[in-house]
């Protein structure tokens, strides 16, 4: 915990500093280049570069934006190394929707509180006027 920073305070590390530039066909997606740079803006030799792919999932819902990493050294590396990366993106966001929606189904529905009494006499659902609507959590 002692190296999380403390969100009170949104001082920026110094040490930590990318420059981003975005990268595209047009056509599949985006390339996200973090370079590393120090604090003055000059380009920081000691720290790797990183390329973060993005596109979108058609759902029935709408666009479902994906980013993923793709491990690379240079920038051809990682543009011929992208539909492999962004397939396995799409495979984990697949496996956490389907997740959700496993969680969703079995969580349980809880009566709201005085409900109990609601099956005396002339009772015969949830709540006082009997209307046996459901109310997810």
């Amino acid at each position: 915990m002692a190296d999380r920073p403390d969100p009170r305070e949104p001082d920026m590390d110094a040490g930590a500093l990318y420059r981003e530039e975005i990268v595209t066909d047009r056509r599949v997606g985006t390339i996200r280049v973090m370079t590393p740079i120090t604090a003055d803006g000059s380009v920081d030799d000691e720290r790797p570069m990183l390329f973060v792919g993005e596109a979108q999932m058609l759902t029935s819902v709408g666009p479902l934006p994906i980013s993923f990493e793709i491990e690379a050294a240079t920038l051809a590396e990682a543009v011929a190394k992208y539909g492999a990366a962004a397939k396995e993106g799409f495979e984990r966001a697949v496996r956490e929707l389907q997740d959700l929606r496993r969680q969703q189904a079995s969580s349980i529905v809880v009566p709201p509180p005085g409900a109990a009494g609601a099956f005396g006499p002339g009772g015969g659902g949830f709540g006082a006027g009997g209307g046996g609507k459901i109310q997810m959590p």
